[in-house]
């Protein structure tokens, strides 16, 4: 007897069989594809809607719908009263009905081949796929209730319906044709690689119907296929396949054609895989097709390419080089041997280029600097276009160009790799001394642009400062700097590559100049005001002594005439500077002689020592070369010199042999003296002057190197404490390589010089190790 209120909401049972009839009749319209009106899609939907809401009482005779059920479960969607929806046999009908659809369906299809199976189940699935999802609409009731919960209670082998019929046609349709209908698939991609024209429609039907028979058989309700089915009956035999079709066309190919051929034949097929993934493959594949593709086409024909690529550097070929890269960078560490390859092709070229011009170059800084960047710019363009600026190339280039810009035939010559360094600077000094040949503004800054790329390579950044500084110092003192805001930019460049330590020294020198003019205003308003004016136009450096890198002035007697200037200053200067000491660089001083002995009136633009000389023709026309000398005080050698560039100039003539003068040899003024110019400059530097300073330079490079390499040492002690000798050598290089190479027996000496001055100590008992005292 049933319980009361058992049935509160009125519902009929209703048996599957007084729907199935026009229900089946509904199915089979949608799966001849005919067109259905709305209503007939709702009655439908009512039929499987009503018979799954028809209830059977737990208290008459408990339902059973398909799997069992835990005691005194209730679902939210279940109707009150302890009635649960039905769905299995209408379940299992809709199932039974897709399978004889399709046995019927495999019946025409078992015997066709290539492109008949292809067109076949294409279209057959097209159908099968769009009257599932219509049935899928017809049964979402059924999904939503039903399929829902026995899929959460657990029971295996039940799918939403489109999800069922997926696996029908799985099991009764794609198990039969799938190895004919692949095999199709994989000679019509043959035949597009030939060249001949498909229908790329029948491919890719084929391969959405794969991917979606993919079901997540573990979580049904899971989204998205797994793509095994397309993995395994598609994808394995595509790769294999693939990886044959390459084999021998590439070997093929390269039998008859040249490498630069191969590599034009290799990259368009590369594009072509690439394309077939975005028309018609799934997205899934396209790494592993890059990687079969890569492995046939690239890497089995690596030692090919390698031995092509110097042909081609030889050649310039840069569009093929390009190629080259493109190709042989999809291959994990294919690159090595190139960069190698390149690297020694650069380094080769730089040192037959400065080869060709080291007999000029070593005298001329602007041919040497032009050769190295000419190298550059060429091989920086071919980095930069070819191998698209990778970071591996750019390596390869500046490792190169350190090599032969650091040691080349110039540097051999001398047997010094300062020798690019000092070339570097004059050629620096070139560019930044007034000319009647000096770029203009935006012209010069970018050669001093071009200067620093040179810069950067050089080994031994100390010689280039040293000789920089010099012939900076020269163009201040000397006012001879094309453009104040060209020093200052080039000291900024070189700041910035190097530091604030690098250019201090060149920066206290233009503070001096700026300080030195504001003291010659002083001192000529000071001189007015005591009245005493100067009775010669006299002007007047006053530089630090640290930061000018002048040697102290040789003996040097003042002629009468500038006596009392430099009397006058120095009276001056100790008023305003109590306790300091002027110590006055003759050699680097200059000024102009205006004459009154000659028919015409010139000005001698003159060094200092030679006004000296001149000055003596005052008191007589003719001196011997001994007389002259002691007068002036300059040393022998220097004197001889500066005798002979008076002679040539024609303002001296000598008694005797001008090439072999001796003490007693007699020097007149050349009373007939002539020139074009009345502005005649006479100041040529003084060959042994020149030398001593090169050689000085040289000297103070060595002394300064050690007592930078002894800093460094006291440095790293004192943080290690203790330190084994290798470790330490390895250290002072490592510290030191952005100015300079250290010598290793330089830094041996250095250390021998730290222990002497207790420093450092040998532990005792252990090899080569040394410690710190404190």
């Amino acid at each position: 007897m049933a319980s009361r209120n058992a049935n509160p909401h009125g519902l009929k049972p209703i048996g599957l069989d007084q729907i199935w009839d026009d229900l089946r009749s509904g199915i089979e319209h949608v799966y001849k594809r005919q067109t259905m009106p709305k209503s007939r899609f709702m009655e439908l939907y009512t039929h499987v809607y009503n018979y799954c809401t028809s209830v059977i009482y737990q208290s008459g005779q408990p339902g059973h719908s398909g799997g069992p059920r835990t005691q005194g479960s209730r679902r939210k969607n279940q109707p009150t009263g302890g009635a649960h929806f039905v769905g299995l046999e209408l379940y299992k009908r809709l199932k039974e009905f897709l399978k004889d659809y399709l046995v019927n369906v495999l019946e025409d299809g078992q015997d066709l081949m290539d492109e008949c199976v292809l067109e076949f189940y294409t279209k057959r699935w097209e159908d099968y796929q769009f009257s599932s999802k219509v049935l899928n609409g017809v049964c979402s009731y059924l999904n939503r209730h039903w399929v829902r919960r026995e899929c959460d209670e657990g029971r295996k082998g039940i799918y939403e319906i489109y999800s069922l019929a997926l696996v029908t046609w799985r099991e009764n349709l794609f198990k039969a044709l799938h190895v004919g209908v692949t095999n199709a698939v994989l000679k019509l991609i043959e035949k597009e690689r030939n060249g001949e024209p498909i229908n790329t429609r029948l491919v890719s039907g084929v391969i959405n119907c794969y991917v979606e028979l993919g079901l997540n058989e573990d979580d049904p309700s899971a989204k998205g296929p797994t793509l095994s089915v397309y993995k395994e009956h598609f994808e394995h035999c595509f790769l294999d396949d693939t990886e044959r079709f390459y084999n021998r066309e590439s070997s093929e190919f390269l039998r008859q054609n040249p490498v630069t051929e191969y590599m034009k034949k290799a990259e368009s097929r590369l594009q072509e895989e690439q394309r077939r993934i975005h028309v018609y493959l799934h997205e899934s594949t396209q790494d592993h097709l890059a990687c079969v593709c890569e492995r046939v086409l690239i890497e089995k024909h690596l030692e090919i390419f390698r031995a092509e690529f110097q042909n081609l550097l030889d050649d310039y070929k840069n569009e093929d080089l390009g190629r080259m890269y493109q190709l042989v960078s999809r291959i994990h560490d294919g690159l090595g041997d190139l960069k190698s390859l390149l690297e020694s092709h650069i380094t080769s070229q730089g040192l037959s280029a400065i080869e060709k011009i080291s007999d000029s170059a070593g005298n001329d800084p602007k041919i040497y600097v032009q050769t190295i960047l000419d190298v550059h710019k060429k091989y920086n363009a071919l980095v930069l276009t070819a191998f698209n600026n990778d970071a591996g190339f750019v390596a390869a280039l500046d490792k190169a160009c350190g090599k032969f810009i650091n040691n080349n035939a110039v540097t051999k010559i001398v047997n010094s790799s300062s020798k690019s360094p000092e070339l570097l600077a004059r050629y620096c000094d070139l560019l930044l001394k007034k000319s009647s040949r000096n770029p203009e503004e935006a012209e010069l800054e970018d050669t001093l642009n071009q200067v620093m790329i040179v810069f950067k390579y050089i080994e031994d950044k100390d010689v280039f400062q040293k000789f920089y500084s010099k012939m900076l110092a020269k163009r201040l003192v000397q006012h001879m700097s094309a453009s104040d805001d060209a020093e200052a930019s080039m000291i900024s460049k070189l700041k910035q590559a190097c530091g604030f330590e690098y250019t201090s020294k060149l920066q206290r020198m233009f503070q001096d100049v700026g300080l030195s003019k504001d003291l010659n205003e002083i001192f000529k308003k000071h001189q007015q005001m005591i009245q005493q004016p100067l009775d010669i136009d006299f002007s007047i450096q006053v530089l630090s002594f640290g930061s000018w890198p002048f040697q102290q002035s040789c003996a040097f007697s003042l002629p009468t005439e500038l006596e009392r200037s430099f009397q006058k200053f120095t009276v001056f200067y100790s008023s305003q500077h109590s306790g300091r000491k002027l110590s006055w660089l003759y050699q680097m001083s200059k000024g102009e002689l205006i004459t009154n002995c000659f028919k015409n009136r010139y000005t001698l633009q003159a060094s200092t020592f030679q006004m000296a000389v001149l000055l003596q023709f005052n008191q007589a026309t003719s001196f011997t070369l001994q007389q002259l000398q002691e007068s002036t005080q300059i040393k022998m050698d220097t004197f001889t010199q500066l005798i002979q560039i008076l002679l040539k100039s024609k303002l001296l003539v000598a008694g005797d042999d001008e090439a072999d003068l001796q003490p007693s040899s007699i020097l007149s003024l050349f009373l007939q003296y002539k020139n074009k110019k009345l502005r005649v400059n006479i100041n040529v530097p003084v060959k042994t002057e020149v030398k001593q300073d090169h050689e000085a330079t040289h000297k103070h490079i060595e002394e300064d190197r050690k007592l930078l390499i002894q800093a460094a040492i006291v440095r790293i002690m004192k943080m290690r404490k203790v330190l084994k000798h290798q470790h330490l050598l390895g250290e002072v290089l490592n510290q030191l390589s952005s100015r300079f190479k250290p010598r290793v027996p330089v830094i041996k000496k250095c250390i021998d010089i730290l222990i002497e001055k207790e420093y450092l100590e040998r532990v005792e008992g252990q090899k080569d190790t040394y410690s710190y005292l404190a």
